[in-house]
């Protein structure tokens, strides 16, 4: 074989020592499937004495002389956050440098520079374990549906709120509870705010826009919602109509209606909790898995399950492109890359289309419900289902909304609480998957 491929890997937490323990394990099978052995050049961490699994000569604080060192030909980023990495992967790209990331924020809020500067060095950037762990997803998107046109991508790809979500249904526990319990078996952080007011699933709805819709889209594009407003009583209200409670990342290929019917497409991007039908397949992902829902015109529709997140798996996904960018490095090229041509606008949560499931409490006399229905039809919002249930001189109403713009459900629920007859509006979520 000829010279080894030399690696420098940026971070050595949970992922990045799983990287390396894989790189040291699979040592063999990954020289005859490169062509050329994997070598570890060195190891940026911040604390070199909190590594002592790691040689101590690979270990340094220097992680800019690492990436532009001469003899290194492959970046692997596993620190996250913004900055100092997006400095060191442009100068990594300028280096001449190929990168693997795992680091979800930073593709979501600067994914179109960093793809840019990769182009112009002729080098690789892939980033597989950004979104969903282990599970073969956003290579499918940018490689294998290239040429298909995609309408709709809806995903779990949070496994702390998924694992909370799920204890809520199957024991009747409150969010607080559950979330307590996530903690304590590690599912969640000591700091859960990423992940339960939904910011760690809008990157990943960013990213997975981008690639689906061939559109540059942000996070800062991403409506989001978490699921600390979850209640028992939601949870209880989505079984009762053969739903569950799931947080979602959709992303959508909207076209043009109504007056705007002229128009082009647009891309609708959204993470918020919804009931589900439990006949969708997205409903009995439990736990702390993730899966991701793809909707095709020439396809039709396909499903991506597994481990979505843990050191081993979102490492699997790692080496998988550390494989894939080797074998260009190999070769002499660079891998396709990322195209943006459609140049889709964002739509607006307030113009997307979606339904509600609303409950309130209301005085049990004639005439409530005719009022209640009056307010919907007075803001262009037509009502599927309705069920009432008496119990004294009060009386619970739950009704299902067909598709309607998010702004006129937003006014009518707004109203809804301003009437007289209503005595609160005790459960408000948006539904998806019913037809």
């Amino acid at each position: 074989m000829s010279a080894p491929l030399k690696v420098a890997l940026l971070g050595c937490g949970t992922v990045g020592g799983a990287v390396l323990r894989l790189l040291d394990q699979q040592a063999e099978d990954l020289a005859a499937r490169i062509g050329r052995p994997v070598e570890v050049a060195g190891v940026a961490v911040r604390r070199p004495d909190r590594h002592p699994e790691v040689p101590a000569h690979l270990l340094t604080t220097d992680a800019h002389g690492l990436v532009t060192r001469p003899d290194v030909d492959l970046v692997v980023e596993v620190i996250g956050g913004i900055e100092p990495v997006r400095s060191l992967l442009l100068a990594a790209f300028e280096a001449g440098k190929s990168v693997v990331s795992a680091n979800k924020a930073l593709l979501a809020d600067d994914g179109s520079a960093l793809h840019h500067a990769a182009a112009k060095a002729g080098v690789d950037l892939y980033y597989e374990a950004s979104v969903a762990g282990a599970i073969p997803l956003l290579r499918p998107l940018r490689e294998s549906l290239a040429g298909d046109q995609l309408r709709r991508v809806v995903g779990i790809v949070n496994g702390t709120t998924n694992y909370i979500l799920s204890r809520m249904a199957e024991t009747g526990a409150g969010f607080t509870e559950a979330l307590a319990e996530a903690t304590e078996l590690g599912y969640a952080e000591a700091d859960p705010t990423a992940d339960v007011d939904g910011f760690d699933a809008a990157a990943k709805a960013a990213i997975l826009a981008s690639l689906a819709f061939h559109t540059e889209v942000t996070a800062a594009d991403v409506y989001r919602e978490g699921i600390s407003a979850v209640t028992a009583t939601d949870v209880a209200r989505a079984a009762e109509i053969g739903c569950t409670v799931k947080l979602l990342a959709i992303c959508e290929r909207v076209a043009p209606a109504g007056e705007d019917a002229e128009g082009g497409d647009s891309v609708a991007v959204r993470v918020h909790p919804a009931m589900i039908p439990t006949t969708h397949p997205l409903a009995a992902v439990g736990g702390a898995f993730n899966a991701v829902f793809v909707e095709a015109e020439a396809a039709g529709q396909l499903m991506f399950y597994g481990q979505g997140a843990g050191g081993e798996p979102t490492a699997s996904a790692v080496l998988g492109d550390l494989v894939a960018v080797a074998r260009n490095r190999a070769a002499g090229v660079a891998g396709p890359g990322v195209t943006t041509y459609a140049g889709l606008p964002a739509r607006p949560i307030a113009e997307t289309p979606t339904r509600y499931h609303v409950s309130l409490d209301v005085a049990d006399k004639p005439g409530v419900l005719a009022t209640v229905a009056q307010e919907f039809a007075r803001n262009g919002v037509s009502i599927a289902t309705v069920r009432q249930d008496g119990h004294g001189d009060a009386a619970t109403l739950v009704i299902v909304t067909h598709s309607a713009p998010d702004a006129a459900l937003s006014r009518t629920v707004t109203a809804l609480r301003e009437m007289p007859a209503v005595r609160a509006v005790t459960s408000i979520l948006r539904v998806e998957g019913l037809s």
